[in-house]
């Protein structure tokens, strides 16, 4: 949610449609690098990313080794911060509501012109991922965002058993087994299992 920029200031992140860093772009390169090392030789891979500088600057450098063109996806964009997107932190922080600590949290409105709810924001990457794993194709990488990373997790670990595997790889690069047990968020839309298949997902802030 937050991009830092120079002078030492921290602004808010969502859409606010910021650059990598230098650091944000050897952490691409890492990312793409370690995607190479543990894919086959080969194998069909799809590249999906959120429309973003950000994560589109990651993409192009998976998409350079692999020998495949990202599908840019707007609905894996960070949760949208409205009117606050590309201020300081904190001129959010002075005018955020926090959740209620019992009731509806998804639906609750942060005080914010223009953000979305947690639920709207989860349910957009949900129609996403749908779409995604409807294809055939075992190794599918998709480049998002931090926040937006643990809905595409529910969404992936819907249908699944029991977590096989969650490691963290250099540059915030994660690789998710779909055999897991637990719901992070509201439950997805119901789907048919997928067995043998592998997602990775790199996080680009």
């Amino acid at each position: 949610m937050q991009v830092s920029v120079g002078g030492g200031v921290v602004r808010v992140g969502g859409w606010h449609d910021s650059q990598l860093t230098p650091a944000g772009v050897r952490a691409a390169v890492s990312i793409a690098q370690a995607l190479l090392a543990q894919i086959p030789d080969g194998a069909e891979v799809e590249l999906f990313s959120s429309d973003l500088q950000r994560t589109l600057r990651t993409a192009e450098e998976v998409a350079e080794l692999f020998g495949v063109k990202p599908v840019l996806d707007r609905r894996l964009r960070e949760k949208s911060y409205g009117e606050a997107e590309g201020r300081p932190q904190e001129w959010l922080d002075q005018r955020f509501i926090p959740p209620p600590a019992v009731r509806e949290r998804m639906d609750h409105d942060e005080g914010v012109k223009g953000a979305e709810t947690k639920a709207s924001w989860a349910q957009r990457i949900y129609a996403a991922m749908d779409e995604i794993l409807r294809n055939p194709c075992e190794h599918q990488i998709i480049v998002t965002h931090g926040g937006s990373l643990t809905c595409i997790v529910a969404s992936w670990i819907q249908d699944a058993d029991r977590v096989s595997r969650l490691c963290q790889l250099p540059g915030a690069l994660r690789q998710h087994h779909h055999t897991a047990r637990r719901r992070l968020l509201p439950q997805p839309p119901s789907r048919q299992p997928r067995r043998h298949r592998h997602l990775n997902s790199a996080k680009a802030g």
